[in-house]
């Protein structure tokens, strides 16, 4: 798999950083958001290194948006959730900060205070934990 070594999400990928791994697949890797918009808030993200939308291979384009279907299909039952927002941001006017392609899966509550887009802030460790039990099954 391709990686470039400077890249955060690489390096999750390939374990030499830590990350709460939710579920992953041979083309994919789902893993909660550290500065999570709302309880649950994962990121999914293609193994193989692709700078951002315009770059990732169709094949890994579609094994994201699969895995980010299926994640967001446990969201009301596991976590309560009334919807979910999936989101890419693609450069930096859109507010993209890691150059990995990334798809942010968040689940959305009926009395949630979030407004996109949402100013990231560290999230509680032990609640992103327990989100990703939930999550887990």
């Amino acid at each position: 798999m391709a990686a470039d070594p400077e890249c955060l999400f690489c390096k999750i990928v390939s374990g030499e950083i830590p990350a709460t791994r939710v579920v992953e697949d041979d083309r994919t890797v789902t893993f909660m958001d550290i500065n999570p918009a709302t309880r649950g808030h994962v990121l999914v993200v293609p193994r193989e290194h692709s700078q951002d939308l315009l770059a990732i291979d169709p094949e890994d384009l579609a094994a994201v948006a699969r895995a980010g279907q299926r994640i967001a299909a446990v969201m009301p039952e596991r976590l309560g959730a009334d919807g979910v927002n999936l989101l890419n941001s693609c450069g930096r006017a859109a507010w993209q900060t890691v150059f990995h392609f990334h798809l942010h899966v968040i689940p959305r509550y009926g009395a949630d205070p979030l407004r996109l887009p949402w100013t990231p802030e560290p999230g509680d460790r032990d609640a992103i934990a327990a989100a990703a039990r939930d999550l887990e099954g």
